[in-house]
């Protein structure tokens, strides 16, 4: 099966789609997400491989996917710790609000942290990155380049340019994860990625599919992800 990638622009419509006549809101959109992020950390990184997972979050919705996908491996039987420079936006608090009253864990170091943890979940960065990494963040790409700790990123590696890829020199162009989740479809930075490609989010109408000419992948059971070949992947 081939699977079409969605240019930035094409996945912020999409996205404004679901949430119009989709009659999706963003809590359920992100709680969605990153419930199929959690399930593929479970499917990759079972807890017999090690129970500490540390979540980078940034400060949009991919840091809020982050969040949400510490909540439910937390209720999976992980010890998830949240790296996380406060967004103050009223959704983001309450996500925080509902890890708080499950005891996990919220670090200020986060190359510290990385010493006593197993599987690392990089939501800093979405598709809507573009520019430079601001701070606290680029202390944060440089540990995810250099470690050995395996990494799943939500939606794109972190740093990386929606349609380009990594960078072709300095921060970030030496970051290549284990595993990418890819929301709803594959961006076109899918096509520098070299590890195990996911795509999570199980609530796409056929209609908004075909509007957006790509085909909803073949969700097995309950599964709320699909493994892809990278190579399946194709820009329209």
């Amino acid at each position: 099966m081939s699977i079409k990638t969605l240019s930035g622009k094409a996945a912020a419509a999409l996205d404004k789609e679901l949430m119009s006549t989709g009659a999706f809101s963003i809590d359920q959109l992100m709680e969605l997400a990153g419930l199929s992020v959690s399930q593929v950390v479970h499917h990759v990184h079972p807890l017999n491989k090690g129970n500490r997972i540390l979540v980078a979050c940034g400060p949009g919705n991919n840091g809020g996917d982050g969040l949400v996908a510490a909540r439910h491996l937390h209720h999976y039987g992980y010890q998830p710790s949240i790296y996380y420079p406060r967004s103050k936006g009223d959704l983001y608090q309450r996500l925080v609000k509902q890890l708080e009253d499950l005891d996990v864990a919220f670090v200020d170091d986060f190359t510290s942290a990385m010493k006593s943890t197993d599987h690392i979940v990089d939501a800093v960065f979405g598709f809507s990155f573009s520019g430079e990494v601001r701070e606290p963040f680029p202390a944060v790409i440089k540990a995810l380049e250099e470690t050995s700790i395996p990494i799943t990123s939500v939606d794109a590696p972190s740093s990386w340019d929606i349609e380009s890829g990594p960078p072709q020199s300095g921060l970030g162009s030496k970051f290549n994860p284990a595993y990418l989740v890819s929301l709803t479809a594959p961006k076109p930075l899918v096509h520098h990625f070299q590890g195990r490609h996911f795509i999570g989010g199980r609530f796409v109408s056929a209609a908004i599919a075909k509007k957006f000419e790509f085909e909803v992948p073949n969700y097995q059971g309950t599964d709320q992800f699909v493994e892809v070949s990278v190579g399946s992947a194709r820009k329209l």
